[in-house]
C-alpha cells in the first residue's frame, strides 16, 4: 500500500469505526479516539517521521507549511470529497511532526439529534445579545453551534458572519446568508476580522473563539448595538466564564465590563461529552440564563452566587452540571462512575443522585400499593 493510499485508508478508518479523533505520531501506530477512549491501531504499522512529513505535505499549502516553519504549529481544515472534512493541528514533539484530525461530518445534527437543551432554540432566534458556549477543548462546541446556526437558516431571515480558526462545519444558504472567514486565509485576526465584520451589514456573528481582549471588548459592543453574538470559550461553567470576561479587562475597565455584560448577555451554555452506555457519547450541559437576578448578580460583583441561582432556576429552563448529569444517569444515558468523574463537586452530585434513587423508590412503592 503506497504512503498516499494508505493515509486516505486511515482517514476512511476514522469514518468506518465512528470515531472522534485520528493521531498520528512516530514511533507510533496510528491511534483513534473512539468513545471518548484511545485505541492504538496494533494491527497497522508504526509510523515513522518520514511518513508524517509526507503526509503532512500532501494536506497543506506552502504557504501553511511556511507559517508551521515559523510558528512550529498550525491549524487547518482538510477536506476528502464525499467521506469527510477533519480539522487537523499539527505540532512538533521531540524533533518531529505530530498531527491530530478531528473528524468534521459533512451532515451537520439537528438540536433534537444532539440531544441539546430545548433552550437552545429560542435563544438562536434572539434578535440581539451575547450567547456564550463554553467547555474544555473537544467538548463538542462547535458541533453545537453548527445545530443552532442551522435551525436558524431554515427559521428565520439573516445575515449570518462567521469568524472561525479553522472553518469546520460548512453551511448552504437557506433563509439566511451565511458568510464563513477563516483565520489565515480570509482575515488575520478575529478582532481585525469583528471590526470588518461589523461594516458588512451581519444580524448574527459567530466568533469561533473569544480569547483576548480586543475580541472581548468589539464582542460586547456588537451585542450592545443591536447584534446576536455567538462565540465560544474554553472554560468549565457559567460562574467561571462571566469571571473570565471581567478578568480579561484592566482592573480600571472591570466596573464598566460588568455593568455592559450584565445589559447584553443573554446565556451561557457550558457543556462536556460523557460514554453513552451502549456506545457513542453524549453531551451535558449547564445552562445560565440571563434573568434579572443573574443580571443583578454581574453587576453587583456576586458571581459566586450564581451557581445557586442556576439550581434554583429550573422553572425558567436554567440547570446547573451536577443537575444535567444526575439526569442523564436517572434517564440511563451514562453510568454514576462516568458522572462522577466530570463533575466540580463530587458531594453534591451524590445528593442529587441520591435523592434521585429515594424519589424513584417512593415511585415504585406507591405504585405496588395501588396494585394491591
Amino acid at each position: 500500500m503506497s504512503k498516499s493510499d494508505g493515509f486516505f485508508e486511515l482517514l476512511k478508518l476514522v469514518v468506518d469505526k465512528d470515531a472522534t479523533d485520528l493521531h498520528l505520531k512516530a514511533p507510533s501506530p496510528p491511534m483513534l479516539r473512539v468513545g471518548g477512549v484511545l485505541m492504538p491501531q496494533e494491527d497497522l504499522l508504526p509510523l515513522t517521521p518520514e511518513h508524517i512529513e509526507v503526509i503532512f505535505k500532501q494536506i497543506t499549502t506552502q504557504e501553511q507549511r511556511n507559517a508551521f516553519d515559523k510558528d512550529c504549529e498550525l491549524d487547518f481544515a482538510y477536506s476528502v470529497p464525499s467521506l469527510a472534512r477533519f480539522r487537523v493541528n499539527a505540532l512538533r514533539q521531540r524533533g518531529t511532526v505530530s498531527l491530530a484530525f478531528h473528524l468534521v461530518p459533512f451532515n451537520i445534527l439537528s438540536i433534537d439529534e444532539l440531544e441539546l437543551p430545548q433552550v437552545c432554540r429560542e435563544l438562536i432566534l434572539k434578535p440581539r445579545g451575547l450567547i456564550l458556549v463554553t467547555g474544555p477543548a473537544g467538548s463538542g462546541k462547535s458541533t453545537t453551534l453548527a445545530a443552532m446556526i442551522s435551525h436558524l437558516n431554515e427559521h428565520e431571515k439573516r445575515n449570518v458572519i462567521t469568524i472561525e480558526d479553522p472553518i469546520e462545519y460548512l453551511f448552504r444558504d437557506k433563509n439566511c446568508i451565511i458568510q464563513q472567514r477563516e483565520l489565515g486565509d480570509d482575515t488575520k485576526s478575529f478582532h481585525a476580522a469583528l471590526i470588518h465584520v461589523l461594516r458588512h451589514d451581519p444580524d448574527v456573528i459567530v466568533i469561533g473563539e473569544m480569547r483576548d481582549l480586543d475580541t472581548v471588548s468589539t464582542a460586547i459592543t456588537a451585542a450592545e448595538t443591536g447584534h446576536l453574538v455567538l462565540g465560544t470559550m474554553h472554560t468549565i461553567d457559567a460562574a467561571q466564564s462571566v469571571d473570565r470576561i471581567i478578568d480579561i479587562f484592566p482592573p480600571s475597565h472591570q466596573h464598566q465590563i460588568r455593568l455592559q455584560l450584565s445589559q447584553v448577555i443573554e446565556a451561557v451554555l457550558s457543556q462536556t461529552l460523557l460514554p453513552r452506555i451502549g456506545g457513542g457519547r453524549v453531551a451535558a450541559f449547564e445552562v445560565m440564563l440571563a434573568t434579572n437576578v443573574i443580571r443583578r448578580l454581574i453587576r453587583e460583583e456576586k458571581i459566586f452566587e450564581i451557581p445557586a441561582n442556576i439550581e434554583m432556576g429550573i422553572l425558567e429552563g436554567m440547570q446547573t452540571m451536577d443537575q444535567a448529569l444526575a439526569d442523564l444517569v436517572r434517564r440511563g444515558k451514562v453510568t454514576a462512575e462516568d458522572a462522577m468523574m466530570k463533575t466540580s463537586n463530587p458531594v453534591n452530585l451524590i445528593k442529587l443522585l441520591k435523592s434521585q434513587l429515594e424519589a424513584s423508590s417512593l415511585e415504585t412503592a406507591g405504585e405496588t400499593t395501588v396494585l394491591h
